[in-house]
């Protein structure tokens, strides 16, 4: 458990902290708003992500958003941000794949560089098309128009 979700703070600390009535905390609870955990005696315990989360929930209350779009904002923002982790994961794979099809690069290259020559035979001479525009024959064929 990170610092952030320790449980810290009993309900009227937290209440004090969030700049809210404990009642109000109990309210936010029972509409599934924030979760605080319980120690064994079932007393409420908030932690730091708990405070800001209700901050939030105040900042979007003062600005006239009912408790519904509240938890409907709430909602997909924590969709969003499981998308956000999918995503970052994504690119690490991406990134780890990437890395390995260029180590597999490097290897065939150096492998490649590493095989012998391969021998030429005369079936290969044979089938060689030749672009440089001689033909066979020519090159014996006195084409001067000079006579001896």
């Amino acid at each position: 458990m990170d610092d952030r979700n320790r449980p810290l703070y009993m309900i009227g600390v937290a209440a004090q902290l969030a700049g809210v009535h404990p009642q109000t905390l109990r309210v936010y609870e029972q509409k599934g708003l924030v979760t605080p955990q319980r120690t064994s005696g079932n007393t409420r315990m908030y932690s730091q992500a708990d405070i800001e989360r209700l901050e939030l929930i105040n900042e979007l209350t003062s600005e006239g958003i009912n408790l519904a779009g509240v938890i409907r904002i709430l909602d997909l923002q924590g969709r969003l941000d499981t998308r956000d982790e999918e995503i970052d994961d994504l690119h690490r794979k991406v990134r780890r794949l990437a890395d390995r099809v260029h180590e597999l690069e490097t290897r065939a290259n150096v492998t490649a560089l590493m095989l012998p020559e391969p021998a030429v035979s005369a079936k290969d001479v044979s089938s060689h098309q030749d672009t440089s525009g001689y033909q066979e024959g020519s090159f014996y064929q006195d084409t001067s128009p000079f006579r001896w």
